[in-house]
C-alpha cells in the first residue's frame, strides 16, 4: 500500500469531529423574535458550531443594557440586537468594541434600505410590530376560527376562511393551519376519510383557496405507525398502517384535487414552515388574480 493510501485511509478513519459551542448574545427592546428567527436561519448553515442563546428581551433602560453588558462581559460571544434608542445603541456598541465582541445590528441594513427607497424617516419606536393594532386583533381571529375550524368541524361555516386544508391523515393540516393563523389567515382543515365523501358544503366554496397536502404512502405508514404505538391502540389499527390503504388513499386525493382544480402540495420533505410558505405565495396570487 502507497504512503498516499495510507494517508488516505488515516483521513477516512478520522471520527467526525465534535460540535463545537458558542455563546450568542440576542439583544432586544422589544420580543426578540426577529433575532431568534435570523439566529436559527443562520446557525443552521454551520451544523459543526452550536449556539448557546442568552436572550435579553425588552431592554429598554440604561439599568437594563448594563446588566445585559455584565452578562456579555461573563461569557463574550457574537452580540446580535434590534435596539432603537440612540443612547442604549451607543452604549451596546462601545462595551462591545471594548471588549473585542462583534456586535450586529441586524436591521440596520433594511432600515437604510427602506428609508433610501421611501425617502421616509423611521419611527425610532420599540417593538411597534407588536402593538395592539389592527393586525394584532386580526391574529386573534383567525386563531380563534382556526381552533373552531380544526379537523372537520363547522364545515358548514367555511367562506369565511381565507384557506381550506384537505388531505388524509397526518399530513400535518392542523399544524399548518395553526401557522398560518399566526400569520393572520383564517385557515380551516378537512381530512379526507376513505370510509366517507368529502363534506358536500366543499364543493360551493367561492373565496377561500382550497390546497390538497399529500405525502409518500410510505412516509405516512410510518408515521401513522409511530402514533398508534404512541396511543396504545388496539383493534382495527391495520388499516389505519396498511401501505397498500395508505397508497389508496393519497391517490383518492390527488385524483379529487386534480377534478376540481384544487392546488397540491407534497409535504414529504417540507417542514411546517416551508408548506406554510408555499400555501401564502398561492394565496397572494389568487388575491392578485
Amino acid at each position: 500500500m502507497t504512503d498516499a493510501q495510507n494517508e488516505e485511509n488515516e483521513v477516512s478513519e478520522r471520527p467526525a469531529p465534535l460540535a463545537t459551542y458558542f455563546h450568542v448574545h440576542l439583544v432586544s427592546d422589544s420580543t426578540g423574535e426577529t433575532l431568534n428567527a435570523m439566529l436559527k436561519a443562520t446557525a443552521s448553515q454551520f451544523a459543526a458550531a452550536k449556539p448557546l442563546e442568552h436572550i435579553f428581551a425588552l431592554v429598554r433602560s440604561r439599568t437594563q443594557m448594563e446588566k445585559t453588558l455584565a452578562a456579555i462581559e461573563a461569557s463574550p460571544g457574537i452580540v446580535l440586537y434590534t435596539v432603537i434608542n440612540p443612547e442604549l445603541r451607543r452604549l451596546l456598541e462601545m462595551r462591545c468594541s471594548e471588549l473585542q465582541t462583534p456586535a450586529i445590528s441586524v436591521l440596520d441594513p433594511l432600515m437604510d434600505a427602506f428609508t433610501e427607497y421611501l425617502d421616509l424617516e423611521q419611527t425610532h419606536k420599540a417593538g411597534a410590530q407588536h402593538q395592539l393594532d389592527e393586525d394584532y386583533f386580526r391574529r386573534i381571529e383567525a386563531l380563534d376560527y382556526t381552533l373552531s375550524h380544526d379537523d372537520g368541524q363547522m364545515t358548514w361555516d367555511l367562506e369565511p376562511a381565507d384557506v381550506v386544508l384537505i388531505g388524509v391523515s397526518r399530513t400535518s393540516k392542523t399544524p399548518t393551519c395553526m401557522y398560518l393563523a399566526n400569520r393572520g389567515i383564517k385557515a380551516a382543515n378537512v381530512p379526507l376519510v376513505p370510509t366517507s365523501d368529502p363534506p358536500k358544503e366543499l364543493f360551493s366554496l367561492r373565496k377561500p383557496l382550497i390546497v390538497g397536502l399529500i405525502a409518500a404512502p410510505e412516509r405516512l405508514a410510518q408515521i401513522r405507525k409511530s402514533r398508534i404505538g404512541e396511543m396504545n391502540a388496539e383493534g382495527s389499527v391495520d388499516e389505519y398502517s396498511d401501505l397498500d390503504v395508505i397508497r389508496a388513499e393519497v391517490i383518492r386525493a390527488k385524483r379529487l384535487c386534480a377534478k376540481h382544480r384544487w392546488p397540491v402540495i407534497d409535504v414529504t420533505r417540507k417542514s411546517v414552515e416551508e408548506t406554510a410558505a408555499a400555501i401564502l405565495t398561492k394565496l397572494s396570487a389568487k388575491k392578485n388574480q
